[in-house]
């Protein structure tokens, strides 16, 4: 089917531009990826209604159910450009699992919704394949998800990718970000790019470029290769510092909003958080796109994660024991500052 032939034989969806046999072949490519995510607490399989998902916590005393919706935005011109397609549904899981994460739940299961103007069959199943392996690694069970086909409302070639995952923290064992105190150790992780944020200004900065080519001031990758990285999920780090029995009082997921916005929602009245710039070497991509946008320091700081990622927060005698703990978990953590009296994100250093 063409979408825009008249064609008799035609359903008069199709005349108007909807395939639902297009629908149908997108789940049966992607339906194995996402059966190989389903948990014993998962009830029936994928094309109901709803998803089932029984509500078993084990010996939590007090269980509480945090959730949250998010879309990848602009990244998903990034991934029209380049071709490269499964990384959005990575970007959208694990997004929306460290989002959660930052109050300390664990994910138990995760919805998606692709929308497109013609629908794609293998588009949309290698955007849902690459969010069933991410919620494969991470022990989350994708439930179930919707694609949507729009003509008029999304251009042709274009698409849309929201996710909203469910996820659940016993009420003892919550964080809130109320034992955060002054002298308190912040801890950060490395991004692994710009993640799912500050995607219109790099393509502001980017776009008349040759994508394709391998820059020196890239340490020889391309465009290409750099801006499509998937969004890290921080999940195991979190973890490691667990078993090894850290107290983690508060975390931030470095998202839109950077190391200005995003830190100080979760900071007690009267706290706020000191950050030594020159702590970190931004990497090469940040500065290409500050450079050639023309943006202050302070506003890239505030539009892009600079590189970095997520936050802990821990009591400053316990610094030694987090950053061994996730060291031996494979991360590369740094002391990227403290936290003083005050209020909001002060920075020092070199930028």
């Amino acid at each position: 089917m063409t979408g825009k032939r008249e064609d008799a034989s035609a359903s008069a969806y199709e005349r108007a531009g909807v395939s639902i046999d297009a629908g149908h072949r997108a789940v049966d490519l992607m339906k194995g990826a996402v059966a190989r995510t389903h948990t014993p607490n998962v009830l029936g399989g994928l094309g109901g209604f709803g998803g089932l998902f029984r509500a078993a916590f084990g010996d939590m005393a007090d269980p509480v159910l945090v959730a949250s919706t998010d879309g990848v935005g602009t990244k998903t011109k990034v991934a029209v450009r380049t071709g490269q397609f499964a990384g959005l549904g990575a970007d959208i899981v694990n997004h929306c699992v460290n989002d959660i994460l930052v109050q300390g739940a664990r994910p138990l299961f995760f919805l998606d919704y692709v929308a497109m103007g013609k629908l794609h069959p293998e588009r949309v199943a290698e955007v849902v394949t690459g969010a069933a392996q991410a919620c494969e690694a991470l022990g989350v069970a994708l439930l179930g998800g919707e694609t949507a086909e729009m003509p008029g409302v999304y251009v042709d070639g274009e698409l849309d990718i929201v996710g909203t995952i469910v996820g659940v923290v016993d009420r003892p064992a919550l964080i809130d970000g109320q034992r955060i105190q002054v002298g308190d150790t912040v801890l950060a992780l490395p991004s692994s790019g710009l993640h799912t944020n500050g995607f219109s200004l790099a393509r502001l900065a980017l776009d008349s470029l040759d994508w394709t080519e391998a820059r020196a001031d890239l340490g020889g990758q391309t465009l290409s290769e750099v801006l499509p990285v998937p969004h890290r999920a921080y999940l195991p780090a979190y973890d490691a510092l667990v078993a090894a029995g850290v107290e983690v009082r508060g975390m931030a997921h470095i998202t839109g909003g950077g190391l200005v916005d995003n830190p100080p929602r979760v900071f007690p009245p009267g706290i706020g958080m000191a950050i030594d710039t020159a702590s970190w070497t931004v990497p090469p991509v940040f500065e290409l796109i500050v450079e050639r946008a023309g943006v202050p320091r302070q506003e890239a700081f505030r539009a892009l994660n600079m590189g970095v990622g997520f936050l802990f927060i821990v009591p400053a005698g316990a610094q030694a024991a987090a950053l061994t703990a996730l060291t031996a978990a494979g991360e590369q953590p740094w002391v990227i500052g403290e936290m003083v009296a005050g209020q909001g994100v002060s920075f020092r250093g070199n930028s």
